[in-house]
């Protein structure tokens, strides 16, 4: 799995399964990362407004020498903003530079009474080109189908927290049944990457246990975005080519999980 291996969205789009998370990244900071990141092949940055590092995000796209069209860049919208989506996602293009955003996510649900709402707002931006794709953060699957059948469309994405701790099977089957993709997202910050389990499967492959958990994700089909501010991790994180896991690592790591 490389940094451009895709899985196909409902409408057509190609995802990238390894994606560069920008988190926490402040000014300057998320600008360099994300230049690293394009400089070794990701072509997948994921932001949102609340990251507060678009203007970052963006510039480092536009400065990369890659073309527009081979990145595709996430935004989210924030709950509280969600009264007010079409005027947030136009200063999102505006901070980014950019004509459209190739995925945008409602980034943790609103009060019951704005949950569709707040979707059909994200179904008009992308019916107007402003989006090529529609999807959620942090939504329940009883969340999606409220959404769905009120609309008919279904999101394209759920981004929700995932690592061996929170690997549940059954989720996972939830959202393949209703076509959804999976991003995991804090997959590294959430894990323990001294359990013995991991270091003994690193040690194997020779490679560190954060790639042995980002391989884990890759695995299950699910997207993944690690974060770094340092060079050498970032390359590290998506330089997963090289090796794979077993059935029988799969299932250790698997066993890992608080829902085993």
């Amino acid at each position: 799995m490389t940094t451009t291996d895709t899985v196909n969205l409902p409408g057509g789009a190609a995802l990238p399964m390894i994606g560069f998370g920008t988190w926490q990244l402040g000014p300057g900071t998320a600008y360099t990362s994300v230049r690293t990141a394009l400089d070794v092949g990701y072509r997948h940055i994921d932001t949102a407004t609340l990251y507060r590092n678009e203007a970052d995000v963006g510039r480092a796209v536009k400065d990369s020498g890659v073309d527009r069209e081979q990145v595709f860049i996430t935004t989210k919208l924030r709950p509280q903003d969600a009264g007010n989506a079409r005027r947030t996602l136009e200063s999102s293009l505006r901070l980014l530079d950019t004509d459209y955003v190739d995925l945008w996510l409602i980034h943790w649900p609103t009060s019951q009474s704005r949950l569709v709402p707040a979707w059909e707002e994200l179904l008009r931006a992308e019916d107007d080109g402003l989006i090529r794709n529609a999807g959620v953060s942090n939504f329940s699957p009883e969340q999606i189908d409220l959404v769905a059948e009120a609309t008919g469309r279904r999101p394209a994405v759920n981004q929700i927290p995932w690592s061996p701790a929170q690997h549940d099977p059954a989720t996972l089957e939830e959202h393949r049944r209703r076509g959804i993709v999976v991003e995991g997202y804090s997959g590294l910050k959430n894990t323990d990457l001294r359990h013995p389990t991991l270091t003994g499967i690193a040690e194997r492959h020779g490679v560190t246990t954060a790639q042995v958990v980002l391989r884990w994700h890759l695995e299950h089909d699910i997207v993944i975005l690690p974060r770094s501010r340092r060079p050498e991790r970032i390359a590290a994180n998506a330089d997963l080519d090289g090796f794979t896991l077993t059935d029988d690592e799969i299932a250790a790591i698997d066993a890992l999980s608080r829902c085993a």
